[in-house]
């Protein structure tokens, strides 16, 4: 790079992914230290809200090269803390043109050096295509004759991060995990606190040549370590039982029914984190005077912040955690649908707004929470973000946050909210809510859902669904109605306790179901039993036929019972979602039958097998919630499925 020795060093900054977990903390510590900061932003609008009135928003995309341009003017630091980890396409070649555009636009504009997060592992391994990417865009940068400063982090510990929150997840809600072997591969966590101190140290470190750092940690663990060590300062008992055909597709959409990251994450994640990712070069210790804590002091700190509802970031604010934002330029679409609906309540609108802008993340969306948790299962299985998302903070909502399978495209304070959707759809859909004064000096609450269809798909899909919309819509304003009259968030009645006759009939019922289950899986199993089953190799640890009989049986009943227990513990209205999940897995336990028996795919079988346990898991924590009675009665099915699993696994492969 040129040198230009008579002119003073530039003190503007630029920041790239300042809506993301690790961008937002930095820019927040760069305003208290008085730095002059522009923060490049693909929507201005959504960071305004977010940064000091000093820091200066500009429009630009790092895969848009002329947009970097203006934004690199008068710059002398420039901070690469992008990625495209979230896109459905490939992006490998889009983090490779991000950071070709930026490398060239922060020459051109004299830029005195380069800022860059990357990942940590060993280049003498073959690395995930994630990782491999992260090492290329650090190569990609120097190659641009901008001294650059690479850090090479592994697992960010903090509250809101992205693996914090899997680990959370996974164990404030499983009592019993089914885990494949990637989280036992070494790494070295590191704080976000830590991290935040080495980016801020590396602008005034010392250079002549681009270096690269490997910071970690002060101790080495995996992601079992940060489990149990979680647990541990929870005061929870966890169990971890290793499942070995766990493949990383099947592995991210497991976490996808249990955490609030969804598969195409998820994947990337388990593909990285499938390296060991340790600090082997500790020149980092020698060139900067941070001493980072190990990894229990940095959980012990985000459970802090967890519990207090302050994660300042959170990964899933970044736009690229989302689906890729879809240009809608050029796009013809059909006629827009819209779903318009008022209610008048005898309330000041800054009442009837108060329901509105705490409505989603633990306090649902006010009615038919199942069919919007339905809605979010199916759309983690077609790749979409789903409803694991929640909300950063339980009372306020900002431009640009996340909520659920929304984002806030609009807020103005008691008085409008809108939303954008980010569910996969043939289309665009936004739902707003207005409220105003009305003539008889109360409050109107106009809640409105918009949908632009795109060709026929779009259109079947909106009809598809229309009188599914007109159940949920019309009951969450009526909900949102009543709790701006009541305005009381913490009185919830009391469930009617139920008569011995209605507990009775109940027990009647789940029976009923379970045996039903037990008995059309009979006959699927009969088709081949006798004949096709007894050709097939088998380990020497199968049991006899017999044994499955009275074991199936007991089985069965107890999972009744649990079923039981946990629609008399509670109101239809707490109970529903866990015996939602009940009645899930229980199908899914039939169609095994079908698949191996009937079918005679143990491959298959297999596949559906390990759906299966993660849907008996997933019933099994929802269980603990009503009834911990309950959730232990379902341990001896989770058990033997772990075990159905492996002897499936073991048919399949002396047959395969």
């Amino acid at each position: 790079m040129d040198s230009q020795p008579n002119q003073p060093p530039r003190s503007l900054i630029l920041l790239t992914g300042a809506t993301g977990y690790v961008g937002g903390r930095l820019v927040s510590e760069l305003e208290a230290a008085g730095r002059a900061v522009r923060c490049l932003a693909r929507r201005p609008e959504f960071l305004r809200d977010r940064v000091a009135p000093t820091t200066e928003v500009v429009q630009g995309d790092v895969l848009e090269r002329d947009s970097l341009r203006a934004a690199m003017d008068g710059v002398g630091v420039a901070y690469y803390l992008v990625h495209s980890m979230g896109t459905s396409g490939q992006f490998e070649e889009e983090d490779r043109r991000a950071a070709t555009n930026f490398g060239q636009a922060a020459r051109a504009a004299g830029v005195e050096r380069i800022i860059y997060l990357g990942g940590l592992g060993s280049n003498s391994e073959k690395l995930s295509p994630h990782l491999q990417s992260r090492h290329e865009v650090g190569d990609i940068l120097r190659s641009s004759g901008v001294p650059v400063v690479e850090f090479r982090a592994s697992i960010v510990l903090g509250s809101g991060s992205l693996s914090f929150e899997m680990i959370r997840s996974l164990v404030e809600r499983l009592p019993i995990m089914t885990t494949p072997r990637w989280v036992s591969v070494p790494a070295q966590p590191i704080a976000i606190n830590d991290l935040i101190a080495y980016l801020l140290a590396a602008l005034d470190l010392p250079l002549d040549e681009s270096r690269i750092f490997e910071i970690g940690g002060a101790d080495r663990t995996s992601y079992e370590g940060l489990m149990r060590e979680y647990a541990r300062q929870r005061g929870l008992r966890r169990w971890i039982v290793r499942v070995p055909v766990l493949t990383p597709r099947l592995s991210s959409l497991w976490l996808g029914l249990v955490t609030p990251i969804y598969a195409r994450i998820g994947r990337k994640l388990i593909d990285s984190i499938r390296h060991p990712t340790v600090v082997n070069d500790e020149s980092a210790l020698a060139a900067f005077s941070i001493r980072p804590c190990g990894y229990r002091e940095a959980i012990s700190a985000a459970i802090r912040y967890e519990d207090a509802e302050l994660a300042r970031t959170r990964w899933s604010d970044a736009l690229s955690s989302s689906v890729a934002r879809r240009s809608w330029f050029g796009v013809r679409f059909g006629s827009r649908r819209v779903d318009s609906r008022v209610a008048d309540v005898p309330v000041s609108p800054e009442r009837a707004f108060r329901p509105i802008e705490r409505i989603g993340g633990r306090r649902g969306w006010y009615y038919a929470d199942w069919l919007w948790r339905l809605r979010g299962a199916l759309d983690l299985l077609a790749g979409g973000v789903g409803m694991r998302r929640g909300r950063r903070d339980p009372e306020h909502l900002r431009v640009g946050d996340t909520l659920d399978c929304w984002r806030v495209e609009a807020v103005e304070p008691d008085r409008r909210l809108r939303l954008a959707a980010e569910m996969k759809l043939p289309g665009r859909a936004r739902l707003e809510f207005e409220v105003a004064e009305n003539d008889s000096g109360g409050s109107r609450i106009r809640q409105t859902a918009e949908y632009d269809p795109i060709g026929l798909l779009g259109r079947a899909y909106w009809y598809a669904v229309y009188p599914l919309h007109q159940l949920v819509f019309g009951g969450m304003l009526r909900a949102i109605a009543e709790r701006a009259v009541t305005d009381d968030e913490s009185s919830v009645a009391a469930p009617a306790r139920r008569s011995a006759v209605a507990q009775l009939v109940g027990l009647v019922l789940a029976l009923l179901a379970c045996f039903a289950a037990a008995g059309i899986g009979g006959l699927l199993t009969a088709a081949s039993v006798d004949d096709w089953y007894q050709t097939l190799a088998k380990p020497a640890w199968t049991p006899p036929d017999w044994v499955f009989g009275p074991v199936w049986s007991a089985l069965y009943l107890m999972m009744a019972v649990a079923a039981w227990l946990v629609w008399r513990s509670t109101d239809w209205s707490t109970s529903r979602g866990p015996l939602t999940l009940f009645g899930v897995q229980l199908a899914l336990n039939v169609a095994w039958s079908g698949c191996f028996f009937t079918l005679q795919r143990p491959g298959l079988a297999l596949v559906e097998l390990v759906v299966l346990l993660a849907a008996i898991v997933a019933t099994t924590a929802a269980f603990w919630r009503n009834s911990r009675l309950a959730a232990v009665l379902m341990l001896p099915y989770l058990l033997w499925s772990t075990f159905a699993l492996g002897l499936n696994f073991s048919i399949w492969r002396l047959n395969a």
